[in-house]
């Protein structure tokens, strides 16, 4: 007879930049042509597992259950198995995470707009659309190219533009943002790779 396929292993519900991901790796000895089928339950529906219609006999070893999920705030898991012809592998289990309160958030990307003496700043985050309406904010630092200290402009919300007044300062200044987020407590990104701009240079 033939044994079943090898199971999925390393199955991960992993939060990463705002979204929510399935990873897995081929189960060793995996044959080349398998494909791999996706369903996740959650906390208020224990027992009932829902398909996920664009991660049904896929290639690739990763689904992004993001907007997948109706509830951020209730936990759920997933679990995916092998198909390859007319054998499949067991269903293997992830972890359970709640979007809410597991997110892991990247930092925004600074556009920054010099006017003779404003800077206006805002911030673009890479969220899915079903996260939009979350109360996405972000912290801004301005610093003097060189100096450790560092003006700081926080809790603002993620569509606010902030706007400094740049009459007083002269030379080399940078910014740079995290993205933060308060569900039980605060959770934060790293800092944005700085964006400098020469201020009031008289050349």
């Amino acid at each position: 007879g033939h044994v079943q396929l090898p199971p999925p292993q390393n199955v991960t519900l992993l939060s990463k930049d705002f979204d929510m991901i399935l990873t897995w790796v081929p189960g060793e000895g995996s044959p080349p042509n398998v494909t791999y089928t996706v369903r996740y339950e959650s906390q208020e529906r224990m027992d009932k597992w829902i398909k996920v219609p664009h991660c049904k006999n896929i290639h690739r070893t990763s689904c992004n259950l993001t907007c997948v999920f109706p509830n951020l705030f209730v936990k759920v898991q997933a679990r995916v198995k092998a198909v390859s012809g007319r054998f499949q592998s067991p269903w293997i289990e992830s972890q359970f995470k709640e979007y809410h309160l597991d997110v892991e958030l990247a930092p925004p990307v600074l556009n920054v707009n010099v006017k003779e003496n404003l800077i206006h700043v805002n911030a673009s985050f890479p969220l899915a659309t079903c996260v939009e309406s979350l109360l996405w904010m972000y912290d801004l630092n301005l610093w003097k190219a060189g100096s450790t200290h560092k003006k700081q402009y926080e809790g603002n919300f993620r569509k606010d533009t902030v706007t400094i007044n740049t009459t007083a300062l002269r030379g080399n200044y940078c910014l740079s943002a995290r993205s933060s987020f308060q569900s039980i407590d605060f959770k934060h990104s790293k800092f944005s790779q700085p964006v400098c701009v020469l201020l009031n240079h008289k050349g």
